[in-house]
């Protein structure tokens, strides 16, 4: 009898949820994403309606769970260093401008006006998240000032600013590159860290 390896029902979540989302892409290259209904998703992952639904609500939550990984993934990939600047607090912001600049010229994903207000949404939301515990805690951590800024506003201006400043860019096509978009949203928010 052979016993089984704890690890592997999260392999099989992953991929099906791996199955999900590459079925959501490849469906995003050919409609628009407010085309797009969960029964063309679960026959591109041949996937089951009941599967479909243990893992997301909707569509809206395999996007959102999407954006999740790509954060989450830029998040591990650029882990801020322990010093408390600025700059670490900002850390998201030009690996998520290089990658929507790579993916955004290779593909041609149609997302449409609704789909990208509910993916910048989640963008915004989970970015705040993710930021959240190190600003709380840099904050925390800094010597008093004259102003007395609430974290929670701090983090809900940099998700918002950051999650401004890039629909902005990709709405007007812009050929600035990831860095100059990156400087622009740090300019912007320069203020607020200082």
């Amino acid at each position: 009898m052979r016993l089984r390896n704890a690890s592997s029902p999260d392999r099989r979540i992953e991929k099906t949820r791996k199955l999900l989302h590459d079925a959501l892409l490849s469906l995003l290259h050919e409609k628009s994403y407010d085309e797009i209904v969960v029964k063309e998703i679960l026959d591109r992952a041949n996937v089951g309606r009941s599967t479909f639904y243990t893992h997301f609500r909707d569509k809206d939550d395999l996007l959102a769970g999407g954006v999740r990984d790509l954060l989450h993934s830029v998040h591990l990939a650029h882990r801020p260093s322990s010093a408390k600047t600025s700059e670490d607090m900002l850390w998201f912001s030009r690996p998520i401008f290089e990658h929507i600049y790579a993916h955004h010229r290779t593909s041609q994903l149609r997302i449409g006006r609704s789909g990208q207000i509910v993916l910048h949404q989640h963008l915004q939301r989970i970015l705040a998240e993710l930021i959240s515990t190190r600003i709380k805690r840099d904050l925390r951590n800094r010597p008093r000032s004259g102003k007395n800024l609430s974290p929670e506003l701090l983090v809900h201006y940099l998700a918002s600013t950051f999650t401004l400043v890039l629909n902005w860019w990709v709405d007007h096509d812009s050929t600035m590159p990831p860095a100059e978009a990156d400087a622009l949203f740090r300019f912007l928010v320069a203020p607020a860290l200082g």
